[in-house]
């Protein structure tokens, strides 16, 4: 069931209505949207659901158990308990293959070949987001810094809320726990700006991601075809897809939940607009980011030790980071890439310099914001090409291609209409960069008729420009 379907528009009309019926009935409410959560994840594949609920118990008890427990050995059981199992279902269902095929490569580098199984095995879908709901949760427990949660149903809504269930943001107990606990009363206004900003994640995702990921996988499964500058261009076109794509689906959960009064974690705050790779990542994926800072990062010492102890961490966060986008080597080296871009600004102590959001209470950058901005949209383009290809050896046949014919010569895939469309949002997200998502105080100066006339607009490119809803890049992770 996808966000840009009409079975979840249907789907969420229904739960909608029932949810704000029992708003002064708070456990039927959560009881409400755990049920609900469960059928959302059921429509895509009933089976997994077991192993969902599974993964929920397990948790649930362990964080009771380690709360109880007053001896340090007993604790740690229950916490590597807990880490183990879920991270070994994590690693089955995603890495199992993965770890058998490069073993026999590696065999077979030696002249030794082994006969090993490979399984037809399907990936559930949203296991890496809500596996890490559960290993957030036991090691906060662990740690003290939340008590456990008897509620089940409470506890249970938290790991599968269905907004953000199957590509985050990836949510903690700190944050969205306290909510859940609280009775919610349903708020006109905060009903408004969550359809604004599901509207502007449906543009993103339909109207720029679909569209551009149409001449991205052209240019990409076609790549020993086509000239260095049509190459440049597939790898501009996927950068605009994923970003619309991930974003976009993160401001329909953010814009869904919030129609039910309950505030998600910010995924996304207008990461292209970057004046440097540690800006980047301040503003990318961030549920992620925080998370390998707060339970990776830290852990390992953080930015405690010397200079080869940060780089050390450093380097070990973002080739994870890589690793649990999928069971290839391309994301490796994207991670490895990223940290690359990273070292210089770690070394010389600037990868906090830029927090402010760029050009702050001016409308356009200066000359050396925008130098700044587009060195680190180009190398963060050249990093997205290995994150797209299928394998190393097609990333750098691309790279090379790119460098080898008619780099400076007219792309032959070059859809006016969709570079416009590019250029458009780009011009949104500008001025819309100081808030949580670009609509949320665009066009609110207007007059009715040009804001609602803005808003029908948007509506109708919808319908004219998606064919048909195409799932979520994110849903593969």
């Amino acid at each position: 069931m996808l966000f840009n379907s009409l079975d979840f528009a249907l789907f969420f009309v229904v739960v909608f209505a029932c949810y704000w019926m029992l708003q002064r009935r708070l456990f039927w409410q959560n009881a409400l949207l755990l049920s609900s959560s469960y059928f959302f994840y059921a429509c895509w594949d009933w089976k997994f659901l077991f192993l969902l609920v599974f993964s929920t118990l397990l948790d649930y008890f362990s964080g009771i158990l380690i709360e109880r427990s007053t001896h340090k050995k007993t604790r740690l059981f229950w916490l590597w308990l807990s880490i183990g199992c879920n991270l070994g279902f994590l690693g089955f269902f995603k890495y199992y293959n993965f770890f058998i095929a490069s073993f026999q490569e590696l065999l077979s580098n030696f002249g030794l070949h082994a006969s090993t199984w490979t399984l037809q095995i399907i990936l559930p879908v949203g296991i890496s987001f809500y596996t890490f709901h559960g290993l957030s949760y036991v090691i906060d427990v662990y740690k003290k810094r939340i008590i456990a949660e008897r509620n089940f149903v409470d506890y249970g809504l938290f790991v599968s809320y269905f907004p953000l269930l199957v590509a985050g943001p990836i949510e903690r107990a700190t944050h969205l726990l306290p909510q859940l606990k609280q009775k919610r009363t349903f708020d006109y206004q905060k009903g408004v700006d969550g359809l604004r900003q599901i509207l502007w994640g449906l543009f993103k995702k339909i109207v720029i991601a679909d569209n551009c990921a149409i001449y991205a996988n052209e240019i990409f499964n076609n790549s020993n075809h086509y000239s260095g500058s049509t190459l440049v261009m597939g790898a501009l076109f996927f950068t605009f897809q994923i970003y619309g794509d991930f974003s976009g689906y993160s401001d329909i959960a953010l814009g869904t939940s919030r129609l039910l009064g309950i505030e998600l974690l910010k995924n996304f705050s207008f990461p292209y607009f970057s004046r440097d790779i540690a800006e980047f990542w301040r503003r990318w994926h961030i549920s992620l980011s925080s998370w390998f800072k707060d339970y990776v990062y830290i852990p390992l010492g953080g930015s405690q030790g010397g200079k080869w102890s940060q780089i050390k961490n450093t380097f070990i966060v973002f080739l994870l980071s890589g690793f649990w986008h999928g069971a290839n080597w391309t994301f490796i080296a994207w991670g490895f890439l990223n940290a690359l871009y990273f070292l210089p600004l770690l070394l010389l102590n600037k990868n906090r310099n830029h927090i402010e959001i760029v050009a702050k209470n001016r409308v356009f950058p200066n000359g050396k914001e925008l130098f700044q901005i587009c060195c680190t949209f180009g190398l963060t383009v050249f990093a997205w090409i290995f994150f797209r290809a299928n394998n190393l050896e097609h990333a750098f046949d691309y790279i090379k291609g790119i460098f080898s014919s008619k780099l400076f010569s007219l792309p032959e895939v070059r859809p006016s209409n969709v570079i416009v469309l590019i250029l458009f949002f780009i011009s949104i997200e500008w001025f819309g960069r100081k808030n949580n998502y670009a609509l949320e105080n665009f066009a609110l100066s207007w007059s009715a008729s040009f804001r609602w006339g803005f808003y029908i607009i948007l509506l109708i490119s919808l319908f004219i420009m998606g064919s048909k809803a195409q799932e979520f890049i994110y849903f593969q992770f």
